[in-house]
């Protein structure tokens, strides 16, 4: 680009899409094809909205304490982090005390 300016392509996707995201890919598919009737709506599980202000930063702009929230959905033990990453784990695979 000319003239010094610049684009920041970084775009942070909310951890509700990032979990349709992550889902699709661990089944293989587009995230547009994760719908019923082959697949169940993440609001069916968790409440997207409530997913993404936990993650969220605070109104005053102040970042939110770390932690997690795992939850099963389409087959799947789903762990979402505050630090944005999302890991989709087969049930056989999760111990037990998780």
């Amino acid at each position: 680009m000319e003239g010094g300016d610049s684009v920041d392509e970084t775009v942070t996707k909310p951890p509700s899409q990032t979990v349709i995201d992550a889902v699709a890919d661990a089944e293989g598919i587009d995230p547009a094809d994760l719908r019923p009737p082959a697949y169940d709506p993440l609001h069916a599980v968790v409440d997207p909205d409530s997913l993404d202000a936990l993650f969220s930063d605070r109104a005053d702009g102040a970042p939110r304490p770390t932690g997690c929230v795992t939850f099963s959905y389409c087959g799947y033990v789903v762990t979402v982090a505050s630090d944005g990453s999302v890991v989709v784990r087969d049930p056989a695979d999760v111990e037990p005390d998780e």
